[in-house]
């Protein structure tokens, strides 16, 4: 059996040989930093026996796929522990996920911090004996026989839907249900900690059991395990529900309904500057506004397809003079019926319309999360009908304004992504290609760095994912503009060309910021809650050191807000230090401080968030430095909490 080893020479080996047979021969095993192998283009385990000619690359922690393999037997390590602490466990699924992994688990009560000290202590002996994984391929009625032994009744319900003969993974005395792959050994885990518990309903089903999720992280280098622990500790910090309960920003409330969104006045004035922003960027951009209805007859979402391919996500309809009307889960149907409400002709294209638009959509309450993850959120939502020899220009066009707007709000660092087409799809393939062509065109002369995604489009077309990153380096899916081949064709939209036919224009869905809640939820701990000043609920706070200056600090404040500015006036009776450290806790920008000099030489103390004392200066000055900050949208004092 021959065997070429990625960047090496063929050779011969004997049938049945391991890639950590060939590991060793090469003198690479020692350090247990490769955890994994890729035989013919498939993640294999170290220790599976090899039996056809191919390729083989050996897969460290380092790359991506090595470390979810590590991550995924350390949740195997982790379900062992439970397994020997509370005999009672019954176990559903362990993956790894992106940050990590889990495992959902059935026991009587749930986990407490002292019982994830004594599973990891657990968990550090199974690793010491450095048991061995071994994997073992058994006929379906083997796998149920030896599961409903163990009275794993959720791994029997896993049997049912599988196809093909199952995998299970002993390891000391312990099996699970497993694809695969593993660590050779539980010894080749290092360093590891247990995060958190959670309730998590079996399969995502409110209906079905309640079981106990454990969170957990490993790592084979220690810095990198104290690092991730120093940023977890770090994005609690900014969490932006916390952040949002404590600056005021919004709420949700449970008589209102889970995922739906309450604005309060601090919250609703960031809303209202983004906005207004987004507004008269795209305004300068060549886009039209428009504005459509939160409900519209059921046949339009029969028309636009909604009802076959996107029902899961919709609430249910509701009847008006037995007509039956559906609350929208997105804006395009409507667009494209405004298109549809007169001939277009080719001189109109391309036809650029956005809009505000807010959709519902139903998500199980289990996965709702803040702001991220809502039932009723807006889109900033833009619809581009144009030709074909059109449609690079757009897409560059669209590509420019995404970074300019994303960049204006304080990301620059991103990952991009090129989605191309999936195996069912509408539409020509050649269509698809010069749209595809199209989009890998407009990234490469923007000068973006992108990766593919392989049969990742949705079927009505290819598309760009921009996801951004934050000061964490966080990637966040917001912006994505997708070409539509499957939507014009079901309306049955039109332009009459140049040569007196009728055509077929392409449409463009298109989101910059992607949901207006999703992207303050980002925003708040991108910032830590401390916004820049154009953006911050109010920007400059007047502070009196006695009742004798606060008729004095109310003229101030009073100039400030003719200026334009969003100025508040701490009038309470409370010590100057408990004043001045409570707006820095409300992440104020500015404190105008006045005492008695002040109000003599017609001065302001000014005090700036993250540098603190700034000194006395002339009104005017202070108006001068801090409108060229809003002007320039500055973020420079921005961020840091």
């Amino acid at each position: 059996m021959r065997i070429k080893v990625s960047d090496g020479e063929e050779k011969e080996y004997d049938l049945g040989v391991r890639p950590l047979d060939v590991l060793r021969e090469q003198g690479g095993a020692r350090d247990k930093r490769v955890v994994a192998a890729r035989f013919r283009g498939a993640l294999v385990d170290l220790t599976r026996p090899l039996e056809e000619d191919g390729e083989l690359e050996f897969v460290t922690v380092d790359d991506p796929d090595g470390l979810h393999v590590y991550w995924h037997s350390t949740a195997h390590i982790m379900a062992h522990a439970v397994k020997d602490l509370f005999p009672e466990a019954k176990f559903g699924i362990g993956p790894p996920i992106d940050q990590g992994f889990y495992y959902d688990i059935d026991v009587p009560r749930p986990f407490t911090p002292a019982d994830l000290e004594a599973i990891e202590r657990r968990m550090q002996e199974i690793i010491a004996a450095d048991h061995p994984f071994v994997r073992e391929v058994v006929s379906h009625d083997e796998a149920v026989r030896i599961f409903r032994e163990r009275g794993e009744v959720y791994k029997l319900e896993l049997l049912e839907g599988l196809e093909g003969e199952p995998s299970i993974y002993r390891e000391d005395g312990f099996i699970d249900l497993c694809t695969g792959p593993h660590v050779p050994s539980t010894g080749y885990i290092r360093h590891f900690k247990l995060l958190s518990t959670s309730g998590a309903y079996w399969r995502g089903d409110e209906n079905r059991p309640m079981l106990q999720r454990i969170y957990g992280i490993s790592f084979a280098d220690r810095e990198r395990l104290e690092d991730y622990l120093h940023r977890l500790e770090e994005a609690k910090r900014r969490d932006h529900r916390r952040l949002g309960r404590d600056l005021d920003l919004y709420s949700i409330d449970e008589e209102v309904g889970p995922g739906l969104v309450l604005w309060h006045p601090k919250g609703a004035i960031i809303r209202h500057i983004i906005e207004s922003f987004w507004k008269e960027q795209h305004l300068k951009g060549g886009y039209e506004f428009v504005y459509t209805p939160h409900i519209a007859r059921l046949e339009l979402w029969e028309r636009s397809g909604h009802l076959d391919f996107f029902r899961e996500n919709m609430f249910p309809p509701s009847e008006v003079e037995e007509v039956p009307y559906q609350i929208k889960p997105m804006n395009c149907p409507f667009h494209l019926r405004i298109y549809k409400s007169k001939t277009r002709s080719y001189r109109e294209l391309p036809i650029r319309w956005a809009e505000l638009g807010t959709v519902y959509r139903y998500e199980r309450s289990g996965v709702l999360h803040g702001l991220l993850r809502v039932r009723g959120f807006t889109q900033d939502d833009a619809h581009i009908f144009c030709r074909l020899d059109q449609l690079e220009d757009e897409i560059l066009r669209v590509l420019n304004f995404t970074i300019d707007m994303l960049s204006t709000f304080g990301f620059s660092n991103y990952e991009v992504y090129l989605s191309t087409r999936p195996e069912k799809f509408v539409g020509s393939v050649e269509n698809w290609e010069r749209a595809t062509a199209a989009l890998r065109s407009a990234l490469e002369k923007k000068g973006l760095q992108y990766s593919i995604d392989p049969g990742e489009g949705v079927f009505y077309g290819p598309k760009i994912d921009i996801k951004i990153k934050d000061v964490l380096d966080r990637p966040w899916q917001c912006s994505t503009i997708q070409v539509d081949f499957n939507e014009p064709e079901r309306f049955d939209i039109t332009y009459m060309g140049q040569d007196g036919q009728l055509h077929r224009p392409i449409m463009i869905h298109r989101a910059l910021l992607g949901s207006l809640e999703r992207f303050l939820g980002v925003l708040i701990e991108h910032y830590a809650g401390a916004f820049p000043v154009w953006l911050a609920p109010v920007q400059v706070l007047v502070i009196p050191i006695t009742d004798a200056q606060l008729e004095g600090a109310r003229k101030v404040a009073s100039i400030c807000q003719e200026h334009g500015l969003r100025v508040s006036v701490d009038d309470r009776p409370e010590r100057i230090n408990y004043k001045i450290r409570d707006a820095e806790v409300q992440k104020i920008p500015y404190m105008l401080i006045i005492g008695k000099k002040e109000v003599e030489q017609g001065l302001v103390s000014v005090r700036q968030r993250k540098i603190g004392d700034l000194g006395p200066m002339p009104l005017d000055e202070f108006l001068a430095r801090i409108r060229r900050e809003i002007e320039e949208r500055s973020n420079e004092s921005a961020g840091g909490g």
